[in-house]
């Protein structure tokens, strides 16, 4: 399915594969490191080949940026440079990795009631990076790392005085130490976080109910799943009733307690939702969104499930309520051209989807859609006007593998194989695949002129694909 929410492969988790290694010594470091691992593992994108995919849609997108901004000032940040990125998951969670960008799982999107639950989560988030605690983590698994090794010595020493019982237990005493420290030392880092964002929240004049709101949610399904427990030794995060605790008196004594959300954005929010919900589960969707719910959160999330359970006339149906609502609505327009566009109509695809890009300022997402519409018309009269488009759309956001494959598609049309060759490279390349990257660019740079800015482009994706493959054949021989 391709449309208004695009979705690539973009992460890759760090391997948690270690050396083989045979000594009853070396077997405890081995355990502790990949407990460590597993831990740690929370903190990085999920992997290319098992992991979450993104979900790119630009109405979402903007909604992220502007409930961001006013947070990453807040936190001393550069707001153009903090990205928050959507990914298709189920689970309730939300992370950083290095860099200043904020992962939201579709799960948590999907369970927020409202945008201030979701402000509370991304001003939690970015007290992470404010922090620099995706970096620092390290610091945590090093301490725990040197306990493990202290003890591993005592009871090697015990072992080889022949009391293999006592070094045995000293050694998993020590275990049991280093993850101990290690699991305070993450949720200290937790704690400070939520200090930090109920900071920004205040900065930017944002209530911190959203926040408290969310962390009930989450104390609340605690309670559900039965894994509350009395005490958090054992965890990586505070229990929910202790950050509840400790940040209840600090928002409520804030100027902006009181303050309501904003409903323009509240509007946005439950638009975006909706959409979400459609596209994800359908059935859902049509069971939280009857036909007796007649609002544009409705309209929006039948629309979405109709199409995805391809029923092109209903789906056109709703898509059409929430034009007569808003009949210059970029993102209504967008959806239509969507529906048209892959329910095999691309000629009557290309007049709402050029004006949902006119309209939306030219954003690359919706531009890219345009230009497929284009191009799957198979008209050759229009491919000249798919490929300004898609030129464009690629040059403002370099990021969508599918707008190169559809500007692939025009240069090899056009008999221009260097080209076609260097979007296919673009387009692997952000697809994680190396090997077909690397053989891309080698062939663009065999029939686009040495030195052009084509060419140049092509030597680097040729450098870094082969980088990529050294490390991925490193990997396997350490298996």
């Amino acid at each position: 399915m391709l449309g208004l929410w695009r979705f690539h492969r973009a992460f890759r988790r760090p391997s948690g594969k270690l050396r083989h290694m045979i000594s009853p010594v070396a077997r405890f470091v081995r355990l502790l490191m990949l407990t460590l691992l597993l831990v740690t593992a929370s903190w990085s994108p999920a992997s290319a080949e098992s992991g979450p995919t993104v979900l790119r849609d630009t109405e979402t997108e903007l909604l992220f940026r502007d409930i961001a901004s006013p947070l990453a000032q807040a936190a001393g940040l550069d707001a153009r440079s903090v990205n928050v990125v959507l990914l298709n998951d189920p689970e309730i969670n939300a992370f950083v990795a290095t860099g200043q960008t904020v992962y939201i799982q579709s799960g948590l999107l999907a369970a927020s009631d409202n945008v201030g639950q979701l402000q509370g989560v991304i001003a939690h988030e970015l007290g992470h990076v404010a922090g620099g605690h995706a970096i620092r983590i390290q610091e945590g698994a090093n301490e725990a790392t040197g306990i493990t090794l202290a003890t591993m010595v005592l009871g090697a020493l015990a072992m080889a005085a022949g009391a293999g019982e006592a070094g045995m237990g000293i050694m998993a005493a020590g275990q049991q130490a280093a993850m101990g420290r290690f699991l305070a030392f993450t949720r200290a880092q937790e704690s400070a976080t939520d200090q930090a964002g109920a900071k920004y929240l205040a900065a930017a004049g944002v209530s911190g109910k959203g926040m408290l709101e969310f962390f009930n949610k989450l104390q609340n399904q605690e309670y559900r799943l039965a894994v509350y427990a009395k005490d958090s030794y054992a965890r990586t995060h505070p229990l929910s009733s202790e950050r509840i605790q400790a940040l209840r008196q600090k928002l409520g004594n804030d100027a902006a307690w009181s303050k309501p959300v904003d409903p323009r954005l509240e509007v946005r929010f439950q638009r975006v939702k909706a959409k979400l919900i459609g596209y994800l589960d359908p059935r859902q969707a049509i069971t939280k969104y009857p036909e007796t719910n007649r609002s544009i959160a409705g309209h929006y999330a039948r629309a979405y499930a109709y199409h995805v359970g391809a029923y092109p006339e209903k789906a056109l149906s709703e898509a059409n309520a929430l034009l007569a609502e808003a009949p210059n609505d970029p993102f209504f327009l967008e959806l239509k051209g969507q529906i048209l566009l892959e329910g095999g109509k691309p000629q009557e695809a290309i007049a709402p989807l050029r004006e949902a890009t006119q309209r939306a300022g030219d954003t690359p997402l919706i531009a890219s859609m345009l230009g497929h519409a284009l191009v799957s018309t198979e008209d050759a009269k229009n491919f000249a006007e798919a490929k300004q488009v898609l030129k464009a759309a690629v040059n403002r956001d370099n990021q969508n593998p599918f707008a190169w494959y559809q500007l692939g598609i025009i240069y090899d049309r056009e008999g221009d194989r260097g080209r076609a060759a260097l979007a296919t490279a673009e387009r692997s390349n952000l697809e994680d695949r190396p090997k077909l990257a690397l053989a891309s660019a080698e062939l663009a740079m065999r029939s686009i002129p040495q030195g052009s800015p084509d060419w140049l482009r092509a030597q680097d994706i040729a450098m870094v694909s082969k980088t990529e493959l050294k490390k991925k054949d490193k990997k396997d021989r350490d298996r």
